[in-house]
């Protein structure tokens, strides 16, 4: 069975496609059409009509996380498409925020998405099964934590502020004739980190590759240099990256990955599928 994804929106802009910063990706799979993310603002349709994609015909539509630049388009997704569910963790909320100096600044999804479109989102966790061969992962790695404090990313929460935990983050893992691939995001959880749960999630199943941002663009070279040589040790053998990775960590994980690394932009088609895989 052939999967295919086309990248509407990333920070790289291609041809007659804007770009911006954020992520949406159309997926077919099985004969249904799943987007992952509506990226930052309205553009993400404008680019899938210049794709001649239609928004009408998408069945499934997945958050990957509660950030603003993956959930902006909701709103003018559930316009544009009367019947698709939008797929959230459990745990997403409008209470996102990141920290600069002594000043929080709000990151979060629409405000009043959850209760204005109740009927269109539905609330998973765990290990769930979108359709047969495509799940939702949610992440099983403890003190995450540590990671939103390091990265002044937190949750206004009735107790207070806490270091987000990136509870509300997902991958969506693919069942492919490569092996599973997994698009997440931003990778907020750490992409060596999502590789590990989806192999204790699929113990008897090959990973054969991850798609997504990897949240690198602050990192200093070393610590990108790190990353690169960890996801080479996972063993995968497709990495495709972009939006918050940014070109120069990006030059770096070719740098260490050669050919299994693969850029993402506007406009990018991704086929999986027993005889060939592209780009």
């Amino acid at each position: 069975m052939e999967t295919k994804m086309t990248v509407i929106v990333d920070n790289v802009a291609h041809g007659e496609l804007a770009g911006e910063w954020g992520l949406s990706i159309l997926v077919e799979y099985g004969g249904k059409n799943i987007l992952v993310d509506a990226g930052a603002s309205p553009l993400f349709a404008t680019n899938m009509e210049k794709l001649g994609l239609d928004m009408a015909a998408v069945d499934y539509a997945v958050l990957s996380h509660a950030h603003y630049d993956h959930a902006n388009g909701m709103i003018r997704f559930f316009q544009g498409n009367n019947r698709a569910k939008f797929y959230v963790q459990q745990a997403a909320r409008e209470d996102c925020y990141g920290k600069r100096l002594c000043f929080r600044r709000y990151i979060g999804m629409p405000r009043g998405v959850l209760t204005d479109y109740a009927d269109r989102i539905v609330q998973v966790s765990g290990k769930y099964e979108l359709l047969p061969g495509a799940y939702l992962l949610s992440h099983t790695t403890p003190g995450l934590a540590a990671i939103g404090a390091r990265e002044r990313m937190y949750r206004r929460t009735a107790q207070g502020w806490r270091p987000d935990d990136f509870a509300h983050e997902q991958s969506l893992v693919l069942e492919t004739d490569k092996g599973l691939v997994i698009i997440n995001s931003c990778s907020h959880g750490g992409a060596v980190n999502i590789i590990r749960e989806v192999r204790e999630a699929f113990p008897d199943r090959p990973v054969y590759g991850i798609i997504g941002g990897f949240h690198l663009y602050n990192k200093k070279p070393a610590e990108v240099r790190a990353v690169a040589r960890e996801l080479q040790a996972t063993g995968v053998s497709y990495v495709c990256t972009g939006h918050c990775t940014r070109e120069r960590a990006c030059d770096i994980l070719e740098q260490e990955l050669g050919d299994k690394l693969h850029r993402l932009r506007c406009g990018l088609t991704m086929t999986f599928c027993a005889e060939k895989d592209t780009p």
